[in-house]
């Protein structure tokens, strides 16, 4: 008998790539009789795509073809995804992702979290911001604390582990070790899973 396989995502609020991963995320693990394992891991955004101080014309022509792809999938799937104002430090509402794991509310932060950042109607970077976000989705208070403590501590070594196994983007799908960079390549993920004689839902 196969057993149950377990998939790796790093995710982080804050990517226009990861936001629009999320749908075929959950229908990967609703097709698949797999563990789906979100992860947060905060893109440094500066060194992936330049400051904005030190961007020349040809790292314009790639953010805002970034954008622009990354709205042509957010528009198939009926989302709002309004570029942000700034670039953000995702650390809090990424930590809090750990947090409503925690507490047995993922799927309802994760749907308000990135909903909420790319309607320009949630500040990542406020702690305060992410426990009413946390709240409305039904866990307790304390995220304060956690994030000061445990969890952001958890959060950093996560991002430190995610480092040393080849991360260095989001999404990023991982089995058995093989990374899948991008919400486009989650077929190859299909493939995969498939090959090993992971049983499908349906």
């Amino acid at each position: 008998m196969t057993e149950r396989a377990t998939v790796i995502l790093w995710s982080d609020y804050v990517s226009p790539y990861a936001f629009v991963a999320k749908a075929w995320a959950y229908e990967l693990e609703a097709d698949y009789e797999i563990d789906l394992d979100w992860r947060p891991y905060t893109l440094d955004i500066a060194s992936f795509q330049g400051s904005v101080e030190q961007r020349d014309p040809h790292h314009w022509r790639r953010v805002r073809y970034a954008y622009m792809d990354a709205r042509r999938f957010a528009n198939k799937q009926g989302l709002t995804l309004m570029g942000p104002k700034k670039i953000y430090n995702g650390r809090p509402i990424n930590t809090g992702m750990l947090y409503a794991r925690q507490h047995g509310v993922f799927r309802a932060y994760n749907d308000l979290a990135f909903e909420r950042f790319w309607r320009r109607d949630l500040d990542p970077e406020s702690v305060e911001a992410v426990g009413a976000v946390l709240a409305q989705a039904g866990a307790p208070q304390g995220f304060a604390a956690f994030i000061e403590g445990e969890g952001g501590a958890r959060h950093d070594a996560l991002r430190s582990e995610a480092e040393a196994s080849g991360i260095f983007g989001v999404p990023s799908f991982v089995l058995d070790g093989e990374i899948f960079w991008g919400g486009d390549r989650v077929f190859l993920v299909r493939e995969r899973l498939d090959e090993k004689g992971v049983p499908r839902r349906r």
